[in-house]
């Protein structure tokens, strides 16, 4: 047997890869509720009631899939251009950081001044997180999923050290937090007594214009020249160095962003705990949406209804909740062998003396 590349990859399974992983996740997550020994069919039964069942548990649903857009997208966006940004998670405390020293006082006004102001925060500080990676790997040739990766360490120390000092709230009673969001500066709710707020639409309305950006721009296309080939792109006189610069801080402003939606939107101030993993999971989301802006919508609806409708399964049949992650992890795997597959395929090799 060998493994050669397929002369033309197939378009149709190249497209159907990720809602092949997707189905392909959920029959996988089967056998470890057998295992459990829960109804198959009524586990998953509860799962569709527990994001659909209700308006309060399909609007957690969108509330869980905003923070996986923003971080979906910064992962999208990055590795386009082949810049693995690894360091989401650590982007997203740096935004949400910055929009609580911004918006919990420091500077006062109405909410059409406040609400720009805490994002763009977020959204430089989100960027400038990537930036230094991505100087690394210009400059030096580090490698920038190392750098990234383990910035994401350094930078919830720094978060742990800024809450234990000057952002934390004297009304706190000993508990490491900030100080809260004033309500000129938070996010406006959607629906009145739901959690999910305005971060949402602007997650939908981010994603839009990164689709836009990428297949329709020169911009978008000197990122997929020098993703795809950054020798060539260097050739064609692309500034390859500029071009991954902008894409790094492009990526963490996004990942700065998700910070925002959640302290900013949904929590109104910021603790070690405001990501349960948000910045990894982003990861998986941009797989499992093929790097497609517009994808990552629909992928992070997937993976947030996959949480949400596992912990209403686990409260209602005793299943443990871990099942959620299990089931995000088999999602990528089923993503990265589709995607093998549609590029390769297994071949035969006829030995001498065969018939």
């Amino acid at each position: 047997m060998e493994i050669v590349p397929r002369e033309q990859p197939s378009r149709r399974l190249t497209a159907g890869v990720p809602l092949l992983a997707a189905i392909g996740s959920l029959l996988l997550a089967a056998i470890p509720l057998a295992f459990a020994g829960a109804p198959i069919i009524e586990a998953y039964g509860q799962m569709f009631t527990g994001v659909f069942g209700s308006l309060f548990s399909f609007t957690e649903m969108l509330t869980r899939a905003t923070p996986l857009i923003f971080t979906g997208l910064a992962a999208a966006v990055a590795f386009r251009a082949k810049l693995w940004n690894i360091g989401g998670e650590g982007q997203l405390y740096l935004g949400a950081m910055a929009a609580v020293w911004v918006g919990s006082g420091m500077i006062e006004g109405p909410p059409i001044l406040m609400v720009p102001l805490v994002l763009l925060a977020g959204a430089i500080a989100g960027g400038l997180g990537m930036l230094g990676p991505a100087v690394l790997k210009t400059r030096f040739g580090a490698d920038e999923v190392v750098t990234s990766l383990l910035l994401n360490f350094i930078i919830l120390i720094f978060v742990q050290m800024m809450l234990e000092g000057p952002l934390k709230d004297p009304m706190s009673l000993g508990w490491p937090q900030s100080e809260p969001i004033i309500d000129e500066a938070v996010l406006p709710q959607l629906i009145a007594k739901m959690r999910v707020h305005a971060g949402f639409l602007l997650a939908i309305g981010t994603a839009v214009v990164a689709h836009v950006i990428m297949a329709m721009t020169v911009w978008g296309l000197r990122i997929r020249a020098v993703g795809e080939n950054a020798a060539a792109a260097r050739h064609a006189g692309m500034p390859v160095k500029r071009i991954f610069l902008a894409v790094a801080f492009a990526s963490g402003a996004l990942a700065g962003i998700a910070g925002v939606s959640e302290v900013a939107g949904l929590k109104g101030y910021l603790t070690t705990d405001l990501s349960p993993g948000f910045g990894y999971t982003g990861i998986v989301v941009a797989m499992l949406a093929g790097l497609s802006p517009l994808g990552v919508v629909a992928a992070a609806l997937f993976i947030a209804s996959v949480f949400v409708g596992t912990d209403s399964m686990s409260r209602t049949m005793g299943v443990s909740s871990f099942l959620a992650d299990l089931t995000v992890s088999m999602s990528l795997i089923c993503v990265l062998l589709g995607g093998f597959f549609a590029r390769f395929q297994i071949r035969r090799v006829r030995t001498e003396g065969a018939a």
